[in-house]
């Protein structure tokens, strides 16, 4: 059986407005660790994200090995609220 979780970016820091290379903010930071500690875990062998910062920040710390950057992943182009 596969599993798949979807995790989304941790809160953003909107001071910077450069929307590519935005970080995250102190709570973004602090979550992180959150989603870290949920996934360290788990066995991951594949890992895809966005290339914006504040994505690949958010699962950088348990991500080191498995992560590949798609270019193309977002979810303003697949989701729609």
């Amino acid at each position: 059986m596969t599993t798949v979780y979807f995790i989304r970016h941790a809160k953003p820091d909107y001071n910077n407005h450069d929307d590519m290379s935005r970080e995250l903010s102190n709570k973004g930071l602090q979550d992180r660790k959150l989603v870290t500690g949920f996934l360290l875990d788990k066995h991951i062998d594949i890992i895809l994200s966005s290339p914006y910062k504040r994505a690949v920040d958010t699962i950088a710390g348990f991500a080191e090995f498995a992560l590949r950057i798609i270019g193309t992943v977002s979810e303003r182009k697949y989701f729609y609220y």
